[in-house]
């Protein structure tokens, strides 16, 4: 079982967080510099533990279960072969946490491969008053919306092992696109700093709140 907690201020080893490279063709590397911006960010704003560089780690490597967090996005498909799955889902029932980002277009290549990982659960809406909307920053509305793609609210769907929400599946929503450069969106930085702090509680509700 991972730790629960992120020490602040102590001399205890970072912990890094990870993208997952996924094959399939889809596009596992986009927005190269969220996932560093929200690590400086948490660091800075919470006082986190956090290795300032992320790992990149294959979903069917022994090696993803060095990472107690794992970021997955991109716009396009997504496989996952048996050996894969398997290995995702001994991750994620071992205490492991899983973060998909759809960057657009994503959820029907990415809700089938879960279906893979846990045939016997679906992804299931989180309702506004879930802990992950209520960490250090208050969202009564749930995910703020960050980009505009077909008009939709965003959504946060999650699958729940065992009473423990494993994976947080962000939609309609482009939280990564929000967490990048400023230049590379030219988003406002009242949209980013939105962004930034639903990244912050994701990550305090995985290593702060115990789940």
């Amino acid at each position: 079982m991972f730790l629960a907690v992120v020490l602040t201020g102590s001399a205890q080893q970072k912990i890094q967080l990870a993208l997952l490279k996924y094959g399939g063709g889809g596009d596992w590397y986009a927005n190269p510099t969220s996932l560093t911006n929200l690590i400086s960010f948490c660091n800075a704003d919470a006082h986190m533990n956090l290795d300032p560089e992320y790992a990149v780690v294959d979903v069917g490597s022994i090696e993803l279960f060095n990472y107690p967090f794992i970021h997955l996005t991109g716009h396009g498909n997504v496989v996952f072969s048996s050996q894969e799955a398997q290995n995702l889902r001994n991750y994620l029932i071992g205490g492991g946490f899983l973060h998909i980002d759809d960057n657009y277009g994503l959820r029907e290549f990415i809700v089938p491969q879960m279906k893979k990982v846990f045939p016997e659960l679906d992804f299931v809406e989180l309702p506004f008053n879930h802990p992950i909307y209520h960490q250090k920053y208050d969202f009564p509305n749930g995910l703020p919306k960050i980009h505009e793609h077909d008009n939709k609210a965003p959504k946060g769907f999650g699958l729940i092992w065992e009473g423990r929400l494993v994976c947080f599946f962000s939609w309609e929503c482009d939280l990564g696109d929000g967490w990048e450069d400023p230049d590379v969106h030219n988003d406002s930085q009242e949209t980013r700093l939105k962004a930034l702090k639903m990244g912050e509680n994701i990550v305090r509700y995985v290593f702060m709140s115990g789940q």
